[in-house]
């Protein structure tokens, strides 16, 4: 399965991209399975499993842990944002 991922705002600076391509194994199926999977890659990705608040999308649609991923997919991840 392939989809797009994408980074918002302080994740994006400790990523240190926008997003990326990726090819998923089969058993990531749902945006948490996504999160889990992501995390896994190392020290800088915990964040998308230990940031309170972080929200998603599906292809622009707000979404929680157990919407399902899709090939073809756009995911997009943000993290809470404050601002005056």
């Amino acid at each position: 399965m392939s989809i797009k991922v994408v980074y918002f705002a302080s994740l994006r600076e400790s990523l240190g991209q926008g997003g990326e391509e990726l090819e998923l194994p089969a058993d990531v199926a749902t945006l948490e399975a996504l999160r889990c999977h992501l995390a896994g890659r190392g020290e800088q990705w915990l964040a998308l499993s230990t940031t309170k608040n972080l929200r998603a999308a599906v292809n622009q649609t707000m979404a929680g842990p157990a919407a399902p991923v899709k090939d073809g997919d756009e995911i997009a991840f943000f993290p809470p944002v404050t601002g005056g």
